[in-house]
């Protein structure tokens, strides 16, 4: 164990090379220069450049987090789905406040995204969720996520019923599933740099525009 805590201390970051963050250029709205950054993390080869962790809070207060995948972006928001009736649902409900965290390790980049998640209706979510694979959709409709499970053999007894109803009623759709938008109030864009002079730029939304921030690191 020791020793595994040394390599945990010996472990660099930020190693490089990394591509350079000219805020000069960096556009007016914020998911544009989202789309730009997302797509050098795909030419840079990042491995699921689209997982995402989604913080919620609990009605106690209490901040929970979980990494999910993101759906889509437009000049409206950034997109993910889950059930309702799952904890993160739960928690949205009762608080829709949200934060998005993404970091892209391969390019030292990291896009944190601050806002309010807002349900896009029963289309909308119904057609993600037919847009899912038929295992997901499968274990969406057991309807049981993060209930405690006293043996793996009720869920694939669970998901083996849920997948012979689905090959029967191919167009079912869980009514808890849902597509949520975050419209965002806050994205802040931060590029790292190997010798620490690292780069954060801040999008505040003002009515309709986005006033940027240049940051201290």
């Amino acid at each position: 164990m020791e020793q595994i805590r040394e390599n945990i201390r010996a472990l660099q970051s930020l190693a490089g090379p990394l591509p350079a963050f000219l805020i000069d250029d960096a556009q007016d709205d914020p998911h544009e220069l989202f789309l730009e950054w997302f797509q050098t993390a795909i030419d840079n080869g990042v491995h699921e450049p689209h997982s995402m962790t989604l913080s919620t809070i609990d009605p106690d207060g209490t901040p929970d987090a979980r990494v999910l995948i993101l759906k889509d972006v437009d000049d409206k928001g950034w997109y993910f789905a889950s059930s309702s009736e799952s904890n993160k649902g739960k928690q949205m409900e009762t608080n829709p406040s949200v934060a998005l965290t993404f970091y892209w390790s391969l390019i030292g980049r990291q896009v944190r995204i601050r806002g309010q998640a807002v349900p896009m209706g029963q289309e909308l979510s119904a057609k993600d969720f037919l847009n899912r694979g038929i295992i997901a959709r499968a274990i969406a409709l057991i309807g049981k996520q993060s209930a405690v499970l006293d043996d793996r053999y009720r869920f694939d007894e669970a998901l083996k019923e849920q997948m012979n109803l689905l090959r029967d009623n191919p167009d079912i759709v869980s009514p808890s599933w849902t597509l949520y938008r975050v419209d965002a109030s806050v994205v802040e864009f931060w590029q790292g740099n190997k010798d620490r002079k690292h780069v954060r730029l801040r999008y505040r939304r003002n009515g309709n525009r986005w006033n940027k921030e240049l940051l201290w690191t």
